[in-house]
């Protein structure tokens, strides 16, 4: 795996202790708020290109956005994600990095040993099954938003646009209250199996693709990977794991889409089949391009946001405590 330095890797805070270590979860959030200032705007696009109709591709809904909402509408749902998607980061890093630590503790009697790709892969399922009770929730709000402004197949398959000015949801508390309202806890965690599918395998390939190249690209002999191989290996991670998770989260998005106006899909199995009927198979790529070249930048700035704030507080620990 490398150098099996850096807390990407696992080494965490290098106290060889199999104690949880809270500074992960801290770290976790800072990255989470980097990635979301960085990548919304093209996820808004990425959304709008999954689940919404009349977009032809990808630079036409780009220049769509920008005619019919401004600047401002490719930042449509963002608040939600900023407070929330770091909190979503926070338990994802927490949970992946001390899963690291435990095993590594189980298998060598030492949490700061450096994990084998059995670890990395079985701490990235466990983060990724955890992260889904918190992000199913924060992804049905954003996506709400987004796709609220959007034209709608009615009963009749007819493309009928929305009222201008006349939003469903007033924001992303109104949002959250109206669909458990109408929909309960049901509603709330819609396209909840989708992002088990997605997530759970998409983990695997976001982290273990990060640990592998942040560890050839360091120079040997640093004790941690610096900013640029960090920078570099997060964005690969990012764009491998994002373009072989696209057709899973077109389902998801589209399922979370679902209910804004109309109810549409009973579940995983009739999305993808009434999406594949109506569409073609190339529908579950849709948005692909869009998934790639954001999550460069999102990755990147998520595993920088969490190494250099991890790093910091563990020289501010050692300050504190020579």
């Amino acid at each position: 795996m490398g150098t099996g330095t850096g807390t990407g890797t696992g080494t965490g805070t290098g106290t060889g202790r199999g104690s949880i270590q809270l500074q992960d979860f801290a770290a976790g959030w800072v990255g989470g708020a980097a990635s979301v200032v960085v990548g919304h705007p093209l996820d808004t696009i990425k959304t709008r290109l999954q689940a919404g109709q009349g977009y032809g591709n990808t630079l036409n809904c780009v220049l769509t956005v920008y005619r019919n909402e401004s600047v401002a509408g490719f930042f449509k749902g963002m608040s939600f994600p900023l407070a929330s998607i770091a909190v979503y980061s926070s338990v994802v890093f927490g949970v992946f990095s001390n899963t690291q630590r435990l095993l590594s503790q189980l298998r060598h009697g030492d949490a700061s040993h450096a994990p084998v790709l059995a670890d990395v892969a079985l701490a990235s399922m466990v983060a990724g099954f955890v992260s889904v009770g918190i992000g199913t929730p924060v992804d049905l709000v954003k996506i709400r938003l987004q796709m609220q402004t959007q034209p709608y197949i009615t009963a009749n398959n007819k493309l009928k646009p929305t009222v201008p000015g006349f939003p469903m949801y007033r924001g992303p508390i109104h949002c959250f209250r109206t669909v458990l309202q109408k929909e309960g806890i049901a509603g709330i965690y819609r396209g909840v199996g989708a992002m088990l599918l997605r997530d759970v395998p998409g983990y695997c390939l976001y982290f273990i693709p990060y640990t592998f190249f942040c560890g050839r690209i360091t120079p040997d002999g640093c004790i941690s990977p610096n900013p640029s191989s960090v920078w570099l290996a997060g964005g690969i991670a990012g764009v491998i794991s994002w373009g072989t998770a696209t057709p899973m989260d077109v389902v998801k998005s589209r399922l979370q889409a679902d209910g804004v106006y109309l109810n549409k899909y009973k579940g995983i199995l009739d999305c993808i089949l009434q999406s594949y009927q109506n569409e073609g198979l190339k529908v579950f790529f849709r948005g692909i391009t869009v998934n790639a070249v954001r999550g460069f930048p999102m990755s990147s700035a998520m595993f920088l946001g969490y190494e250099l704030s991890l790093k910091a507080m563990k020289r501010d620990q050692t300050e504190t405590n020579p």
